[in-house]
């Protein structure tokens, strides 16, 4: 029974690192740009939801939907403004450019927000709990891996049947050949780095639902984003949600055995797999 109640804590707590890393793999399998502000992107997005609670006085659920499109704008402007403008053949700028962001993002939510410690409080959902079979498991966890699931199929489904997907994959095959059929580069980029911020953002509600966050803990939830996308395959956004839940089921599982192995376990899984399978679990045919 203990077993079985880690195994299930652990699949709900990888939905989160999922959420943590979708956006990441949208943006790495258009545009191959790795972007190390992205875990401080998600905490932006925990404070965004904070200020509109604050200001409308509603449920961080309801505040999270004004929130979307604002931060769906701000990652275009970031995208047209500063992204756009280091993009090539050369990894360098663009990685050197997201890690200075990292810091400038960090900087400015400790000087507008301080160091303290904040969470969306959830009213009496926090401590529903709904039995699934000999195991009680909380509503909001299981909210958080119904949205990792549902975000990644929306993702599919806009990737591979819709106009602005054949756009997306048209893009990132060959950025040079589609603007001869009128697909401009840099407006596809912009809305992808919008619709990233968009999951960041619903990733952000998640993380402030169920733990405490402060301007700091960006990077953190950066490096359980890479990972996940890794260990899935790069690219793959169902990959992706497999990375998120053998890293929570092996934090989990460490935690079960010590409670100071929780984080290694996950590096340690991360580092197992890619053992096994350098390019990941799910790597894309074309990679």
């Amino acid at each position: 029974m203990i077993w079985l109640d880690t195994l299930a804590q652990g699949i709900l707590l990888g939905g989160l690192y999922a959420l943590f890393a979708a956006g990441l793999s949208l943006v790495f399998g258009i545009m191959r740009l790795v972007n190390l502000a992205h875990g401080d992107l998600i905490v932006l997005g925990a404070y965004v939801i904070l200020v509109m609670v604050s200001v409308t006085g509603l449920n961080p659920f309801l505040a999270a939907t004004l929130a979307l499109p604002v931060m769906f704008g701000f990652g275009m402007l970031l995208q047209t403004h500063l992204f756009n403008r280091v993009l090539g053949e050369d990894i360098l700028p663009p990685l050197l450019v997201t890690f200075g962001l990292s810091v400038v993002l960090q900087n400015v939510l400790l000087e507008t927000f301080s160091a303290d410690s904040q969470k969306l409080s959830m009213g009496p959902v926090e401590a529903v709990g709904v039995p699934v079979g000999p195991v009680t498991l909380g509503l909001v966890p299981l909210a958080t891996l119904g949205s990792a699931v549902a975000v990644i199929a929306a993702l599919n489904l806009l990737f591979y049947r819709t106009k602005l997907g054949r756009a997306f994959r048209a893009t990132s095959d060959d950025a040079t050949t589609v603007q001869l059929m009128g697909i401009y580069p840099a407006r596809i980029f912009s809305v992808a780095t919008g619709i990233a911020l968009m999951v960041a953002t619903l990733a952000a509600l998640y993380l402030g639902a169920r733990a405490n966050f402060d301007p700091t803990i960006g990077p953190a939830r950066l490096l359980y984003a890479f990972e996940a996308v890794i260990i899935g395959g790069l690219g793959s956004l169902w990959g992706t949600l497999a990375g998120g839940l053998v890293i929570g089921v092996a934090q989990a599982t460490g935690a079960a055995i010590r409670p100071e192995w929780q984080i290694l376990a996950g590096h340690a899984a991360f580092v197992a797999v890619l053992l096994f399978r350098p390019r990941g679990l799910f790597p894309r045919a074309n990679d």
